[in-house]
């Protein structure tokens, strides 16, 4: 089931083109394992002293975290559960089975990278990233499939939505912005897999990067594995069972003009485990225009589509997205 990694980037592995000694891209082989803020969103139905509590720690995790752990969430624990079952159903199928052209009669199964040309450009893992606005094509012997998404990615939208909400309160966001612009088709579902990878030491399982996104609900099993840059060194995250992970998008960082945090990150590859994750990129519209309320403006203002296809462009010339440092003033 798993990618011929070693089969396609022989040449990359035999050669020992060892990851570039720049910061973002060099393993150890021990880090020091931090939990993140750990926030009970139920505190946000108590009181409203409670509530205002809440409220503060979630604003001062993304300043000062740009992460932090869910608990008491509102997903209820069989639908999280359905949905990891049926993720891996769909990993364990055969590589020549996931690699048809209209697997899910979408094109949306990538693995590693075909533009690599050094080990630093090559993930090791396999995706599928899914655009809401398709998951009615998923039919057949995939139905299970098409209504445990639809089943997430109900309760997570209403998560994202209502932690955007939040977030942006104090930003002078419009209060119908994401009513208006974040449609429940206009986000995204990325189902991960990081197989086993013999080269651990010298391959990440993903690459440095940033969401472009509002807020991202990521859902992880417990193999560990993901780091933060933070404080000019990488930390690694410790896996907690009974809670999502909530991180801050670029979106968020620009309307907040950086008063929010999107942190870079990245997974470490296991040598000996496979590891998952599922991502909920709550994202808006194409034509939706991303700019700070709070004046002076860091950035110029752009539209999520203007963003998109720069970070498109960006991957195919350098193998790495640009992202909203090319839109600053």
């Amino acid at each position: 089931m798993d990618p011929p990694f070693e089969e396609k980037y022989k040449s990359l592995l035999t050669n020992a083109t060892l990851l570039s000694k720049d910061k973002d891209y060099i393993i150890m082989s021990d880090y020091e394992e931090h939990e993140l803020p750990i926030i009970d969103l139920h505190r946000l139905t108590l009181s409203s002293s409670e509530r205002e509590k809440c409220v503060k720690e979630i604003r001062q995790a993304a300043r000062e975290w740009g992460f932090f752990q869910a608990v008491n969430h509102g997903i209820p624990q069989e639908i999280l559960e359905g949905i990891q079952l049926e993720q891996r159903k769909l990993f364990h199928h055969p590589f020549s089975k996931k690699a048809e052209e209209n697997i899910l009669n979408l094109s949306c199964y990538t693995w590693g990278n075909p533009t690599a040309t050094c080990l630093r450009q090559l993930p090791w893992f396999e995706v599928f990233h899914i655009p809401l606005t398709d998951i009615s094509k998923i039919s057949g012997e995939y139905k299970s499939l098409r209504e445990s998404i639809e089943a997430y990615t109900a309760t997570a939208e209403k998560l994202a939505r209502d932690l955007s909400e939040i977030l942006a309160e104090n930003l002078g966001v419009s209060s119908t912005f994401f009513q208006e612009n974040c449609q429940p088709e206009t986000s995204y579902l990325r189902m991960n897999r990081y197989p086993p990878c013999p080269f651990s030491s010298e391959v990440l399982g993903a690459l440095p990067h940033t969401d472009s996104c509002f807020v991202n609900v990521l859902n992880q099993d417990q193999i560990g594995g993901l780091q933060l840059w933070m404080n000019g060194k990488w930390i690694s995250v410790k896996p907690n069972p009974e809670a999502l992970i909530i991180n801050i998008g670029d979106l968020f960082q620009v309307a907040s003009n950086d008063v929010y945090k999107s942190i870079r990150h990245r997974v470490l590859a296991s040598k000996q485990a496979e590891r998952f994750s599922l991502a909920y990129l709550y994202c808006p519209r194409k034509d939706a225009v991303i700019e700070s309320g709070m004046k002076p403006s860091m950035y110029r203002k752009f539209t999520f589509g203007e963003l998109t296809e720069q970070n498109a462009r960006d991957v195919r010339e350098t193998g790495n997205k640009g992202g909203i440092p090319r839109f600053l003033m």
